[in-house]
């Protein structure tokens, strides 16, 4: 077990996938979880099963990519709680295509979901973060961030973005002891790639590239995510985190 003192964490795209893990393995390990995706039946179903299992969870149903929903939610919460300790930006989309074929509003929505809400539920769960002066951010980027990825212009550039957001508040928030790292998972079985993981010659190529010659489970972002909120990672911050079998080493 980790030591994570009473804790409550605020996890974004929660309602599947790599968020839903996240907040499944925070809150078993004693974190109160506030569950937040787009959709309420998303978030709600996990928050339902942490509850079912013993854990402690609320349900949030936020348009990530609309500031202003952002912020009229973070104020509500900061009456709810008296601190949100642990801030885990997850929320993304992909809307993917080669660049000349890529629209704008594909661009903007991707950007929008996936970098822009890092600033906005940073800037606004964040500050309470340093008055307390302690807490855990972890901004779940991608090796597509590190790496590029053809078809992939706006994903990579929001990843990437991430990436250097991650550095910067690392050094702005250090000196209120608040950590900031980021988590770049390689192809992981979820329901975004299960496309290309059910297809044997897709995946065969994908896996060409993995060292380890297999993908990556949901379970091994949320566990190294959740080491990065707890006590344990204290001198931990600036750092990005590559899961990803050995692709970008």
């Amino acid at each position: 077990m980790l030591t994570f003192n009473n804790r409550t964490a605020l996890v974004t795209g929660a309602g599947r996938g790599i968020g839903k893990a996240i907040a499944e393995t925070l809150a078993k390990q004693g974190v109160t979880v506030i569950c937040v995706s787009k959709s309420a039946d998303s978030c709600g179903a996990t928050a339902a099963a942490i509850i079912a299992a013993g854990g402690k969870a609320k349900a949030l149903a936020v348009d990530v990519a609309d500031g202003a929903a952002i912020a009229k939610a973070s104020e509500e919460l900061l009456r709810e709680f008296p601190t949100i300790d642990i801030l885990v930006n997850n929320a993304g989309i992909t809307r993917d295509g080669l660049l000349f074929r890529m629209s704008e509003t594909d661009w903007n929505d991707v950007i929008s979901t996936n970098l822009t809400s890092c600033f906005h539920w940073t800037k606004l769960i964040g500050r309470p973060m340093t008055r307390a002066r302690w807490g855990r951010i972890v901004n779940i980027a991608s090796v597509s961030g590190i790496m590029g990825n053809a078809g992939q212009a706006n994903y990579s550039a929001a990843k990437a973005g991430m990436i250097g957001l991650t550095k910067t508040l690392a050094r702005e928030f250090a000196g209120r002891s608040v950590t900031v790292n980021a988590v770049a998972p390689g192809f992981i079985k979820t329901d975004m790639t299960t496309e290309f993981v059910n297809n044997p010659e897709v995946s065969a190529k994908i896996l060409e590239a993995v060292p380890l010659k297999r993908f990556g489970e949901a379970a091994d972002i949320a566990n190294i995510t959740a080491y990065l909120c707890s006590e344990e990672a204290s001198y931990i911050t600036g750092q990005v985190f590559s899961v990803d079998g050995g692709m970008a080493m």
